[in-house]
């Protein structure tokens, strides 16, 4: 499952030992994969900071899930034919995303521990405020382009009546840089072809006999051209329609009709240099952590990436891609990465505001092997730390009590420290 729970319990004897417990409960009852998730020690500051902090990063915690879902889906969409290859294209730190959170390391060069806790968070907004800043104009720059496209392509699309002609007509179908004539295009429906034949050249008057010629047609009709007098064209009009023929208006302009196509040409150019098949393929490696057997499938080179080396120094690996893409996934790389930072965040403060000073907790990554083992997960886990809170928990074992702010229906009860991570909603 792409689906990781991440649960803090103080750090005394009595509290490890539960750990211990939980730890063989699901591993006997093959219900998850547990695994240490270090946090560093931070500047604790005051409690009203600490409150204030728990707040934010609530918010900042959503505001990056969103941004990371809609990089996703931007990737999606640039890579349209290859959607095949989108995992591959959605990496943190040069690995896969699940790896990277199984084996998570906090960033010291980025986030330096030692500052302020306030200040640690403030760097985390304004990169995620600046990735999104940046994620809107880039994206709004290619939807543009996207739909200028689609709407010249489907000048080329529909029937006679509504595409364009000038893929369609040549400089041979028309008379031009005449004073006295002109060349028409005329609408046919398929059964009246003869009707056309035996009638055009008696319309009107002064129209060029045999003239005529079907250059193109459709399901519904063919597209032949006329040539007459440009003093009678509105009464050659008038007579068509009367006989269900339609005059298209179209005017041979050779330098519009070459503008148009280098236009086309263009816009398909732009288009698809925003994204190429990347070069960089993910290679078969492997490494795990003797306390969890999961696999690492990393970048190139099986080894973790050196810390505090960017994914905007690894951006010129991404050789071959468009600009838009390679964009994409050295950002999108660069806010998963600060996601996890804000739960750990997460995990901290609301830690030291639930157990208290002095700062002693221990943080596990759990990992659920399949949705249908989570009820269950859930109970082990609020057996073995129930004792954190007496009151709430007998209220969950005991459904007659009332406290507010507890569901138990939904078991949204949690004695300890609680947040989710969901991969799954970036499929």
């Amino acid at each position: 499952m792409s689906e990781f729970w991440l649960i803090s319990a103080p750090g005394d004897k009595e509290n490890l030992q539960a750990l211990e417990r939980m730890n063989t409960v699901t591993s006997k009852s093959n219900l998850s994969y547990n695994t240490k998730f270090p946090i560093p020690d931070f500047k604790v500051g005051t409690l009203d900071s600490l409150v204030g902090l728990s707040d934010e990063l609530g918010k900042l915690d959503t505001f990056a899930e969103s941004l990371i879902k809609r990089m996703a889906q931007s990737v999606v969409e640039v890579m349209e034919d290859s959607k095949g290859k989108v995992p591959e294209n959605l990496l943190a730190n040069g690995v896969d995303l699940t790896s990277f959170v199984t084996h998570f390391e906090w960033d010291m060069a980025r986030y330096p521990a030692k500052q302020p806790l306030v200040s640690v968070v403030d760097t985390l907004a304004k990169q995620l405020a600046q990735i999104e800043t940046d994620l809107k104009s880039r994206t709004a720059a290619y939807n543009t382009l996207k739909t200028n496209l689609e709407n010249l392509e489907k000048k080329s699309m529909g029937n006679l009546f509504t595409r364009t002609l000038s893929d369609i007509v040549s400089k041979e179908d028309f008379v031009l840089d005449s004073e006295y004539l002109v060349t028409l295009l005329v609408i046919v429906p398929k059964p009246s072809y003869a009707q056309w034949q035996k009638t055009y050249e008696s319309l009107s008057d002064m129209v060029v006999p045999r003239s005529t010629k079907l250059i193109a047609e459709d399901n519904e009709g063919g597209l032949f051209t006329v040539t007459l007098f440009r003093k009678v064209i509105d009464d050659f009009k008038t007579k068509a329609k009367e006989n269900k023929f339609t005059v298209r208006e179209f005017y041979y302009d050779e330098k519009e009709i070459k503008r148009e196509k280098e236009e086309l040409s263009r816009l398909l150019s732009d288009k698809k240099q925003q994204y190429q098949t990347s070069c960089v393929a993910l290679k078969k490696g492997s490494s795990t952590f003797p306390d969890h057997k999961v696999q690492v499938t990393p970048l190139g080179n099986p080894d973790r990436p050196a810390a505090g080396q960017t994914d905007r120094e690894r951006e010129s690996e991404g050789e071959g891609e468009g600009p838009l893409l390679r964009w994409l996934k050295v950002n999108f790389s660069e806010a998963f990465i600060a996601w996890i930072h804000i739960k750990a965040l997460r995990v901290f403060v609301e830690s030291v505001l639930r157990y208290g000073l002095p700062v002693n907790f221990q943080a596990v990554l759990l990992q659920p092997h399949k949705k249908s083992s989570t009820k269950r997960l859930r109970e082990v886990l609020n057996s073995v730390f129930r004792h954190l809170d007496q009151v709430a928990a007998a209220s969950v074992l005991d459904a007659s009590v009332d406290i507010p702010g507890l569901q138990l229906g939904n078991q949204d009860y949690f004695p300890y420290v609680y947040f989710h991570i969901d991969l799954s909603l970036l499929d």
